[in-house]
C-alpha cells in the first residue's frame, strides 16, 4: 500500500518541523514554507511521515493513503 503527503497551504504557518523530521521528503523554501520533494512516500519512510504529519503544530502536513487508478477496458472500446 502506498501513501502520500500533501500540505494544506492555508492552514502551513511555516514552522517547518516537517522539515526537520522529514528531510527526505520536504525542503523549506526562503520563507519557511514545505515543498515537497515527491508526494509519494517510500515504504521505508511512511513511520516517518506519520511523525511529521502528527508532530505539525497546525496540522497542515496530511498522509493519506494514495489511490490506486486502474482503467478497465469497457466492451465497446478497441483493444
Amino acid at each position: 500500500m502506498s501513501h502520500q503527503l500533501r500540505v494544506n497551504p492555508i492552514a502551513c504557518r511555516g514552522h517547518g518541523v516537517c522539515a526537520e523530521l522529514l528531510p527526505e521528503i520536504i525542503e523549506l523554501d526562503p520563507w519557511g514554507y514545505p515543498i515537497l520533494r515527491s508526494a509519494v512516500i517510500p515504504p521505508a519512510l511512511v513511520l516517518h511521515a506519520r511523525r511529521a504529519a502528527a508532530t505539525c503544530p497546525t496540522l497542515a502536513l496530511i498522509l493519506e493513503r494514495a489511490q490506486i487508478h486502474r482503467r478497465h477496458k469497457s466492451a465497446g472500446s478497441p483493444a
